[in-house]
């Protein structure tokens, strides 16, 4: 299974004085059970672009397809699309609404008409995968910490058993400890089903430990798509769009500058230990 934006262009208010291209011939495949990273500065056109893969906006011109079907040609299930492409927005705690956890993530089963035992048993499962247990079953949503609230929204996605999962900022307002826990969950998620995961983020140490590829977007367009590695590799570049390489890359960068032959391209704290140590002579 895979998602493709082909051509695609999108344009707020066309024909008006406030017109403003979001995304401009963008193109890019998605393939089955990838962990991918989108990465931009403010108003760079990420939150546009992950709406495009579960049709929640039309492109302005170009093709979106899924599984190589026209997701916009006449007659399209857009809500079966739906449930196979789950998108969790920022701050997605503000969309809980039911008196209790495990009601409120039954109803996107619910919607997609599935038995009330189906629901509960597809419910119990999502909250599992992201680390709630029977004992949040009754508790009201409002009444959770920030972070479990969080989990229980993505827990409201995973429910509709999607094979696509996009998260728009799923850590934003989170202490460390609970954005490094609902990483962690994510990547176990990603291992444990095999769905393809899309994580917009602007901390680039999450994006460089989790993800296997980087989107970046700049100003409408895609600037680089590759490995985090050669991604990073154009900090300066990034620099310019406004953008950090991960705190690692710098450290190692200063450390090649130093004389000590260390892998420049070491992006998450183990590889940089990895790569300090051998230069010491230590492994």
């Amino acid at each position: 299974m895979s998602v493709e934006l082909k051509d695609v262009t999108y344009i707020y208010s066309p024909g008006t004085a406030y017109e403003m291209y979001a995304l401009e011939h963008v193109s890019m495949e998605i393939p089955d059970g990838q962990f991918v990273g989108v990465i931009g500065h403010t108003g760079s056109g990420k939150s546009t672009l992950v709406q495009h893969f579960n049709g929640l906006i039309r492109p302005t011109s170009g093709h979106v397809y899924y599984n190589g079907e026209d997701i916009w040609q006449e007659g399209y299930n857009l809500r079966e699309l739906r449930s196979h492409v789950g998108l969790v927005f920022q701050y997605p705690e503000h969309q809980l609404f039911e008196t209790d956890v495990l009601t409120d993530v039954c109803f996107g089963p619910t919607n997609q008409g599935l038995t009330p035992e189906e629901c509960k048993e597809r419910a119990r499962e999502a909250l599992k995968h992201v680390g709630l247990d029977e004992s949040y079953y009754e508790k009201s949503p409002f009444e959770l910490s920030g972070g479990q609230k969080r989990r229980v929204a993505i827990a409201g996605v995973l429910a509709m058993n999607p094979s696509f999962l996009i998260l728009d900022e799923p850590t934003a307002g989170l202490d460390p400890k609970g954005r490094d826990e609902i990483l962690d969950q994510l990547a176990l998620l990603h291992e444990t089903r095999g769905i393809s995961v899309m994580l917009v983020s602007h901390s680039m140490e999450d994006i460089a430990r989790y993800v296997e590829r980087i989107i970046v977007m700049n100003k409408g367009h895609v600037a680089f798509d590759d490995t985090p590695k050669k991604v990073f590799s154009h900090y300066k570049e990034l620099e310019q769009m406004g953008l950090a390489a991960p705190q690692m890359t710098y450290i190692m960068h200063a450390l090649k500058e130093r004389g000590m032959d260390v892998d420049v391209t070491a992006t998450t704290v183990d590889e940089a230990k990895e790569s300090i140590l051998r230069a010491l002579g230590r492994v």
